[in-house]
């Protein structure tokens, strides 16, 4: 089976990890991370997620977000107390996108100064992810940065129970009401190695890009999802499944939720819901062989209209 993702096993020695939860490991990734993006500050967390959650939090607001989208992002603007409203948009998949004036969710891109060249001010947010399948993979975990020290002190904070960041357990002092959200030594660990190989991944991927997109007549610029349009996703799927290469469908139309239909009001989206029927993603990862890359191109345009 030829799979969607690529997600690697990792041997941990964590007797190099110093604590196992607040090793020093932790902040050594928050600084080389924030560097790597451009940014002068970060906080790890134990997922993206909780950073949404936490960045969304007393806002009381109207979140607007695309309506393809992952299930995660409208739990969290719900959870957070806000209400939301879905939009017709269907370009930023595999990219990022604008959660709330200032807070980016950037959990299926990462690239090298990308704070820097996209964020609007200092105080803007930028939320990663370290989910397995996303550019740099690890045991889950998430990263917020900021040029504002304010803004990530308060993360940190709110991140470890509301207390201040300290060594030792004992001597941290409680500043606020917060949440038991930090992320642990192991994940940062994995993560970090990941990120350095980053650079390597991304133009591996690129010259796969390159050869999806000359073959099948795309202009895909991602470097987290391929995804093509077919006549229809589920028929693609089964049928590409049964030649042993496995794709996926990114994302359902949230706008046409039953869960969500009484709170919020449905309006019709026909660029999301056309979306949600014929677009799919094809394997794509840095450990592609070139038979592997011929094999899923002559499938895709022997099943695209079926």
């Amino acid at each position: 089976m030829i799979n969607l993702f690529n997600i690697n096993n990792y041997t941990i020695n964590t007797s190099e990890l110093g604590h196992i939860l607040h090793g020093e490991i932790v902040e050594e990734f928050e600084q080389a991370f924030a560097e790597y993006v451009g940014a002068k500050y970060a906080c790890f967390a134990n997922s993206a997620s909780s950073l949404i959650y936490l960045s969304l939090r007393n806002l009381n607001a109207t979140v607007k977000v695309p309506s393809i989208i992952p299930v995660v992002v409208p739990n969290m603007i719900l959870n957070s107390g806000n209400k939301i409203e879905f939009y017709d948009d269907i370009d930023w998949v595999g990219d990022m996108y604008q959660l709330h004036p200032g807070i980016w969710d950037s959990a299926q891109r990462l690239t090298r100064n990308q704070y820097s060249k996209f964020s609007n001010s200092d105080s803007d947010t930028m939320i990663f992810s370290f989910y397995p399948t996303k550019p740099v993979g690890g045991c889950d975990g998430g990263m917020i940065v900021s040029n504002n020290r304010y803004a990530i002190d308060r993360f940190k904070a709110m991140v470890l129970n509301g207390t201040n960041p300290s060594k030792n357990s004992w001597e941290r002092e409680q500043i606020m009401i917060g949440y038991k959200m930090h992320g642990s030594s192991i994940q940062a660990k994995i993560a970090y190695e990941n990120l350095k190989k980053l650079d390597k991944k991304n133009s591996i991927l690129q010259e796969i890009r390159l050869a999806f997109n000359e073959s099948l007549h795309y202009n895909n610029k991602s470097n987290h999802l391929y995804r093509i349009r077919v006549r229809d996703n589920s028929k693609f799927v089964k049928a590409m499944k049964d030649e042993g290469i496995q794709c996926g469908i990114h994302y359902k139309a949230f706008h046409k939720s039953d869960l969500l239909k009484n709170i919020v009001k449905y309006r019709e989206m026909p660029k999301s819901e056309l979306e949600e029927k014929q677009t799919v993603s094809i394997p794509f990862h840095e450990q592609l062989t070139s038979e592997e890359i011929q094999r899923i191109i002559k499938n895709v345009k022997k099943f695209t209209n079926i």
